[in-house]
């Protein structure tokens, strides 16, 4: 008789140094314990995350990791729902925020669904729910473009593109960018969108020194902001 099968947890991390307790619900703090093989982005960083939730198990001989990035072979996503098929419980921790929202891990949801797998997503932290929820913008409609193009004249049509579907539809626009490269996302916001466009930019969401404000771009180029170097959220709207 097959065992019965474990189940895929989806389980948010969180966007920086906050402690868990503040931001995570204790059903998750609780459940990670009672979890031994888990699939993540970087070791280093989860074991760091684990050990932060108050997990205590030994890593090298208790708790079985595998490691999916934007490197990881379809076939060896596949064999890290071997453990889930012989009935252990497996969880899937993103790197900051939730899993397969602009983080990886789509593929291995999909594949659990197609074994027949049940996942389980968890309540956590989201940059991209938060930021919308405190920019004041459409939370009925959105989209997000995740990263913009690298290159200048291509982000600035981009940019542009994006602007007409916000004044097309009322939309709520959202992307983000490499924190080394804040300053020149703004830049092009400034100079490919319109003066009464509103943006509003969100940084180090749940961090102590969490920043969000919402300006018409005319505002934006008068306060003459430079965002820091850190994980920030970028939407924009129409008035």
């Amino acid at each position: 008789m097959k065992p019965e099968k474990g189940k895929l947890y989806l389980i948010p991390a969180t966007l920086g140094d906050t402690p868990p307790d503040q931001v995570l619900p204790v059903f998750n703090l609780n459940l990670l314990q009672h979890i031994d093989v888990y699939v993540v982005e970087e070791l280093k960083t989860a074991r760091r995350f684990l050990r932060k939730c108050g997990y205590r198990k030994d890593f090298d001989t208790t708790t079985e990791f595998f490691q999916l990035n934007e490197h990881t072979s379809e076939t060896d996503i596949e064999s890290f729902l071997e453990p889930a098929l012989a009935g252990k419980n497996t969880g899937l921790v993103s790197e900051a925020g939730c899993p397969a929202v602009a983080d990886p891990g789509s593929s291995l949801v999909r594949l659990a669904h197609a074994k027949g797998i049940q996942v389980v997503p968890l309540s956590g932290p989201s940059s991209i729910m938060l930021s919308l929820m405190a920019s004041g913008f459409n939370g009925q409609q959105f989209s997000f473009h995740g990263y913009l193009p690298v290159r200048p004249p291509e982000r600035i049509q981009k940019l542009r593109e994006i602007e007409r579907e916000t004044i097309r539809t009322g939309a709520t626009q959202i992307f983000i960018e490499t924190p080394y490269r804040n300053r020149q996302m703004l830049e092009s916001v400034l100079g490919a969108c319109s003066d009464a466009l509103l943006l509003c930019i969100a940084v180090n969401l749940t961090l102590p020194d969490e920043r969000i404000i919402t300006l018409p771009v005319a505002g934006w180029k008068k306060a003459g902001y430079q965002p820091p170097r850190a994980p920030a959220v970028f939407l924009l709207s129409r008035q």
